[in-house]
């Protein structure tokens, strides 16, 4: 289990996230809401190792180190919000990348990544820069999915993408879930979408946590109203 206590993260002088505490289980979706503005990429971030902030995460109860190599290497992956593919490298050399934070006897690319995005079978000598939007997002979470992740990170896997690949994206992370190994913590504007797959739902709201409760215990109608004033 993946737990964050008392995250804290400033930008200057702004206090951006306000003692944070989340956790995210393997086998099941921990959704983060909240207007735009609110923390939700900056406490992905601060997990990743991609942002210094204080605090505390551990997985499986050991403290993770600070760096976000180093968090790779143990486990946490990050599909961070626009992408971030590399244009000019292939949809192969594109996943080889993320290789760097595996050993040596482990740097191959399962077979179960490209049965989860057949497109990208096809594509394998195409250049990242040469895909469309939601193709690049299939891209980098199957990058991300590389490394054999205990914690799967995604910040707004929908973004400008058409709703086939929407849908398809959906079922992955569903199947994703439903294999019981992995945790995943999903950042998510479109509501029926985060609610379909979620969990647990954790919202936030001016950089505090407003609402972190099971879905199940959840009104509908009222995280709805919490996450649209």
């Amino acid at each position: 289990m993946l737990e964050a206590k008392n995250i804290t993260l400033h930008y200057g002088g702004s206090r951006i996230l306000h003692g944070i505490d989340i956790s995210a289980q393997p086998g099941r979706v921990t959704c983060i809401m909240g207007l735009n503005g609110t923390g939700k990429t900056s406490l992905l971030k601060a997990i990743a190792g991609r942002h210094p902030a204080d605090g505390e995460v551990t997985l499986q109860g050991a403290p993770l180190p600070k760096s976000a190599r180093d968090r790779a290497r143990a486990g946490i992956a990050y599909v961070p919000q626009g992408r971030e593919i590399f244009p000019q490298l292939t949809v192969a050399e594109n996943l080889a990348t993320a290789f760097a934070c595996l050993p040596r006897d482990e740097r191959h690319v399962s077979p179960e990544i490209f049965e989860l995005f057949p497109v990208l079978a096809e594509m394998e000598k195409r250049r990242g820069g040469d895909l469309s939007g939601g193709q690049q997002q299939q891209l980098a979470i199957a990058r991300a999915l590389v490394t054999r992740p205990k914690v799967l990170l995604l910040d707004e896997p929908t973004e400008g993408i058409q709703p086939n690949i929407i849908d398809q994206i959906g079922r992955v992370i569903a199947g994703l879930r439903d294999a019981g190994s992995m945790a995943i913590v999903l950042v998510e504007q479109r509501f029926d979408f985060a609610w379909s797959l979620a969990d647990r739902i954790v919202v936030l709201r001016r950089g505090s946590v407003l609402r972190n409760e099971d879905r199940s215990e959840a009104s509908r109608e009222a995280v709805l109203a919490d996450v649209s004033v």
